[in-house]
């Protein structure tokens, strides 16, 4: 898991949800990307606009060492972010596609250059950087997951939840993303978007929502994954 956004801190605290996780022999890693807020301002300040490469660079990194110290391995591998995190998830598969068997970004952004234009995307402009000005540009166009997509690439598996009524990250981010995807890869592997007709950007989301969306999200990987019991039914 990574974020990697706005200086935030990825403090460590009790996730009951991943109880279920850890009962099918899973592992929780949280990557400390630049971005973030780990330590102090100058991590934020080596991951955002021009230096924003380094967030994604951090995560493919931390993916490596799991490999490495024999935590995981390549066909066992996911990558998950939301918000702005689908920035690390997008352009982590689309730098090393061969690195994850799966990725999941939930309410995700992708297209970074589009994402002045939406109702909230103004506010975000400190962070990312604007269109209007070219050094800003091309810092946004090297993170935007949509413009980084090759066709005849063999991607991972990717599932992308998202609220109808997101009011900070339009669905239609993870919409284009995902048809973007199912065009370009080779691999075989699905794409999905997960809708939720009654949902927004997570915030307001009840009990049953959220436990239903991870619900979804294990299924996605122990099935990309191929544990026994539960991969799709005729396969």
């Amino acid at each position: 898991y990574g974020y990697g956004a706005y200086g935030i801190p990825d403090d460590p605290f009790f996730v009951p949800r991943l109880r279920a996780w850890y009962d099918q022999g899973g592992i929780w890693a949280v990557a400390h990307v630049r971005g973030g807020g780990a330590y102090g301002r100058e991590w934020h300040e080596a991951g955002r606009k021009a230096t924003k490469p380094n967030t994604w660079k951090d995560a493919i990194a931390c993916a490596e060492w799991l490999i490495a110290k024999g935590y995981s391995a390549r066909e066992r591998l996911g990558i998950f972010g939301g918000s702005a995190g689908g920035i690390l998830v997008g352009r982590a598969i689309t730098e090393r596609h061969d690195l994850f068997a799966a990725a999941i970004a939930s309410v995700g952004v992708f297209d970074t250059l589009r994402m002045e234009t939406t109702p909230n995307g103004v506010p975000n402009v400190p962070e990312f950087g604007s269109v209007k000005k070219e050094d800003e540009f091309r810092a946004l166009l090297a993170m935007s997951s949509y413009d980084a997509v090759r066709a005849g690439t063999a991607y991972p598996a990717v599932l992308l939840p998202h609220g109808v009524n997101d009011p900070r990250v339009d669905v239609w981010e993870s919409l284009k993303m995902a048809a973007r995807l199912q065009a370009a890869t080779t691999s075989g592997r699905p794409v999905l978007p997960r809708l939720d007709f009654d949902a927004g950007h997570g915030v307001g989301s009840t009990k049953e929502q959220r436990q239903n969306e991870w619900v979804d999200m294990y299924a996605f990987l122990l099935w990309q994954f191929g544990v026994p019991g539960f991969q799709a039914a005729g396969r």
